[in-house]
């Protein structure tokens, strides 16, 4: 019998992949920072045309700039992160499903037991 198990795809960190995470972090702190911009204008705009709107929308406006200032803040934490983690350290990037084939005899614990996938600059250097 073959099922679906949870694998999870750990990276090492090296020098070259720790530069590649802090220009993902920065590419999307500063798109999160557009949109949040882009999003004040189109309130700034909105009052500008319509001074009765109401408030509903007001509050829409601002509650999605609140959150995209959120998320800035989960960046700009996760970049401080990544410059206290030392060279070699192992982060958890993801979680893939693997089929895993079941059969009369076999040990479950053995079987069932959580697989780890462990990549180093984009190549897998070991399966645990």
């Amino acid at each position: 019998m073959k099922i679906l198990q949870n694998v999870i795809v750990n990276q090492v960190l090296t020098e070259s992949s720790k530069n590649k995470l802090l220009e993902k972090y920065k590419t999307k702190r500063l798109q999160l920072q557009k949109e949040a911009e882009q999003l004040r204008f189109e309130l700034k705009k909105l009052e500008k045309t319509r001074p009765l709107q109401p408030a509903t929308l007001r509050s829409h406006f601002e509650k999605e700039i609140n959150q995209r200032q959120e998320k800035i803040k989960l960046v700009e934490f996760q970049i401080e992160q990544l410059d206290i983690l030392p060279i070699g350290s192992e982060l958890k990037e993801r979680e893939v499903q693997s089929i895993i084939e079941v059969e009369i005899g076999a040990d479950w614990d053995e079987t069932i037991g959580t697989k780890t996938i462990v990549v180093k600059d984009g190549v897998v250097s070991e399966i645990r």
